[in-house]
């Protein structure tokens, strides 16, 4: 039986941050001081707690972090002319909408309004682009998040088997990129998804599996060869003994023993997506310079 590590994005964010202070401090005496602007629409419980945690995580960093929260109602001109006036904003260096929006408003037409230059999400299909291309300038935060966390822990890439489980452009598509792109990962890349015949088979070749699906504690160990190291990056709410529990898409008590290596759900790849939203602010700043 393998002794299954355990990939803590605690540890692995707050690595990222010590290496920020200097750049951050660099900025500072420059005078610039790296500035997020988050927009909240509605009320969603889920959506206020992971704002209320990024802003918290900037005011920690003596960043600046401004949330304009904003009524389901609102329309989508609103929300568009809130953009526009931002994005002329000289204090702010990202913008942050928070997804999911309200089903009147196109998320599409939202993000495509955000100055690519401010993107720090990195879902402008400019900053996509530039992606595909390898050339990123912004990388979606979860997908930078679960790079950064591989090569903390000293996770092999180059030459190696990664499945990826999932193929949203916020997290399947950008992941796949980079574990594919030479300077990053270089390693061959399988993208598996709800159309895919046979799951097992190719993920019981997988020398990595990135878990992206949202079904609660789906992958067990049968779907898994020995030795595989598992990135859980699913956020799943199920009722256990009459309590209500958050669980990943790996089943952890099943691939325990198994895996060589594990991201835990909670306080896995969720602190790194903070991190990194942090670190592409900073890198916003850091461009304006250039």
């Amino acid at each position: 039986m393998i002794n299954t590590k355990i990939l803590s994005g605690i540890e692995a964010s707050h690595a990222l941050y010590d290496s920020l202070h200097e750049r951050i401090k660099s900025l500072k005496d420059q005078g610039i001081t790296p500035g997020l602007a988050a927009i909240l629409v509605g009320e969603d419980p889920a959506s206020q707690i992971y704002v209320r945690n990024k802003t918290k995580r900037f005011d920690s960093l003596g960043l600046k972090s401004d949330l304009y929260r904003l009524d389901k109602t609102v329309s989508e001109d609103e929300v568009l002319d809130l953009i526009a006036k931002i994005n002329k904003d000289d204090n702010f260096h990202g913008i942050l909408v928070q997804l999911p929006l309200p089903k009147h408003i196109n998320s599409d037409k939202i993000i495509h309004a955000i100055d690519p230059t401010k993107d720090v999400d990195g879902f402008h299909p400019e900053n996509a682009g530039l992606l595909s291309i390898g050339r990123p300038r912004f990388i979606p935060c979860t997908p930078k998040g679960i790079m950064f966390m591989l090569k903390h822990f000293k996770v092999e890439l180059n030459g190696k088997h990664v499945v990826v489980i999932g193929r949203s452009n916020i997290v399947g598509r950008p992941v796949s990129v980079l574990s594919s792109l030479k300077e990053l990962g270089n390693a061959t890349v399988t993208i598996c998804h709800s159309g895919t015949s046979d799951l097992k088979y190719f993920t019981q070749q997988a020398d990595v599996i990135v878990a992206a699906m949202g079904s609660p504690e789906f992958l067990d160990a049968s779907y898994i060869k020995e030795g595989a190291c598992l990135i859980d990056v699913g956020i799943n709410r199920i009722l256990r003994d009459e309590k209500s529990k958050i669980v990943g898409d790996v089943n952890e008590s099943s691939v325990t023993g198994k895996a060589s290596s594990l991201s835990p759900v909670p306080k896995g790849v969720g602190p790194m997506t903070i991190a990194m939203l942090v670190e592409n602010t900073v890198l916003s700043a850091e461009l304006l310079l250039n």
